[in-house]
């Protein structure tokens, strides 16, 4: 699965490849838009992720996988497993 990230305000694009491919959480604007606040996301977003709240939802409606968001519930069962790359036994 190939990813285009570069839709995204390039200061966001390694929290969304963390986040994506091995489970990382990122800070509350991006906790709120994989978690479908979209409220929340606008009232944490800077300038430029604000310009860019469209780009943010065709991203994740046309690039990332449908179970990496959508509700808090979806997004700590991601980061549980560890997101496209699972997480590595010990």
């Amino acid at each position: 699965m190939t990813i285009n990230y570069d839709m995204l305000p390039q200061h966001m694009r390694d929290v969304s490849r963390r986040y994506i491919e091995n489970g990382i959480p990122g800070g509350s604007f991006f906790t709120a838009v994989v978690s479908n606040d979209l409220m929340g996301a606008y009232g944490r977003a800077d300038s430029d992720n604000k310009d860019a709240m469209g780009d943010w939802c065709a991203f994740f409606y046309n690039e990332a996988p449908v179970h990496c968001h959508g509700s808090p519930a979806i997004v700590s069962a991601w980061a549980k497993r560890g997101g496209i790359n699972g997480r590595k036994s010990a």
